[in-house]
């Protein structure tokens, strides 16, 4: 059988000339973005727009929670309560409950409520308290004590200047020894500098010291010229000759002929 019959065109079976996409085993279009519609399975990113269905709801709206005829309501029970035929049992009477005791009218005294019920004008008498106060223990007007506001030792008022009348004993005083008595240097004076505003001060001597600044400078060994290099790429190199140009040529004087 010729080629011209096998193969159609001009192409002939030949080595590949690199890798193609068949050679790999990929899941292809497996991914997909969320959809934009429904709620289930929605795109996080974008907003859900209101819903409506026309359909039949949900399988969950149609499960009934009411217990249903469950339970059995008395015959006797109304709507406004239980009815009032009498009942009667076979069982046997139980324990009569005692009676409750409450207190008769005997038990109040409406006479001793005339001030807290009433209102009532203030009273005043000059005689003794009566039986009803006899309970009230309220201090009177001298069970208070109030602080002197005479003399040099008052509490909430100033001290006026005290003076006395009397003489002065002189039985333990300094008359009796006079070595007792301060002399001047017992004093201490106060600088009048430190509770009033200082005065400027004069000298007429003249001055033994020639004025002059007396900070600290630093010397020629407090510099470190070497360490330039903090701020600079490198220290700065001199020399005493010239620079010459590599492209000059030299200078013969001396030609050998």
């Amino acid at each position: 059988m010729p080629d011209t019959d096998v193969w159609v065109g001009t192409w002939r079976p030949h080595k590949i000339r690199g890798p193609i996409a068949a050679h790999y085993s990929s899941p292809g279009p497996k991914y997909a973005l969320p959809g934009l519609t429904g709620i289930n399975n929605h795109d996080p990113s974008k907003f859900k727009a209101p819903e409506y269905s026309f359909g039949i709801r949900h399988s969950q709206s149609r499960a009934d929670a009411s217990p249903g005829p469950r339970y059995l309501v008395p015959y006797n029970i109304t709507r406004v309560g239980r009815d009032g035929t009498p009942a009667f049992s076979l069982y046997s009477r139980s324990n009569v409950p005692g009676l409750f005791k409450g207190p008769g009218p005997g038990h109040y005294s409406p006479e001793h409520s005339e001030k807290s019920v009433f209102f009532s004008a203030p009273a005043y008498s000059l005689s003794g308290r009566s039986k009803e106060f006899r309970s009230n223990q309220t201090p009177g007007p001298a069970a208070y004590m109030l602080p002197s506001v005479l003399g040099p030792k008052t509490v909430n008022t100033t001290a006026a200047p005290t003076y006395s009348l009397c003489g002065r004993s002189k039985i333990g005083s300094f008359h009796e020894d006079l070595r007792k008595t301060p002399g001047p240097g017992a004093y201490k004076m106060i600088d009048p500098c430190i509770y009033k505003q200082k005065a400027p001060q004069y000298s007429l001597t003249g001055r033994n010291i020639m004025p002059g600044e007396t900070t600290k400078k630093p010397g020629p060994g407090a510099h470190y010229p070497e360490r330039v290099t903090f701020t600079r790429v490198k220290a700065p190199s001199f020399s005493f000759g010239v620079h010459h140009s590599q492209y000059i040529s030299p200078l013969i004087v001396n030609v050998a002929e």
